[in-house]
């Protein structure tokens, strides 16, 4: 994923997901978002905080966006309002779709450096392996989330990329 074309359709096929399963989830009452359902996470609330926090600390490395003022071991009590989570999902979202319609494939070509929290060091890793990653990391996690959704008896749309409407 070293060019620019498949980050901005990436970056669309997370905004469809994410709207399946905010949707979904949207049928559950709080209480059932926000049982602990074994996950890494702990609940569906839990698990879709953290990625927006995910998003929003590779964001800021990736289009400078404002970091999260929580770590990771406090992301699943990112937002405690839903309709919060869900605007701001929706705002990140279309955040993520702009940055990746105008990233730069000389930007996509170099390296991205942080302060890792995990290491307690500078990393200096190639961008184009930290977007795969940014990608990666939200596809694992919706994947919890769609299992949970599924068991607690809502239903979120397909996720198969190739399935994606409008990719004609």
């Amino acid at each position: 994923m070293t060019t620019k074309a498949p980050v901005a359709l990436m970056a669309r096929y997370n905004q469809w997901q994410n709207t399946s399963l905010y949707t979904a989830a949207g049928t559950l009452d709080d209480a059932e978002r926000r049982r602990d359902r074994g996950a890494f996470f702990g609940s569906i609330h839990g698990t879709l905080c953290h990625l927006l926090w995910g998003d929003t600390f590779w964001m800021s490395l990736f289009a400078g966006w404002e970091r999260s003022s929580v770590g990771l071991t406090e992301s699943p009590g990112l937002i405690a309002e839903w309709e919060t989570l869900v605007t701001q999902r929706r705002e990140a979202d279309a955040g993520s779709i702009a940055w990746a319609d105008g990233v730069a494939e000389t930007w996509l070509a170099g390296d991205v450096t942080w302060y890792s929290g995990l290491r307690q060091a500078d990393v200096t890793r190639p961008a184009a392996l930290c977007v795969t990653h940014f990608f990666n990391h939200q596809t694992h996690h919706r994947g919890q989330v769609h299992a949970m959704l599924t068991a607690a008896g809502a239903t979120p749309e397909d996720t198969d990329l190739v399935a994606m409407p409008h990719l004609d």
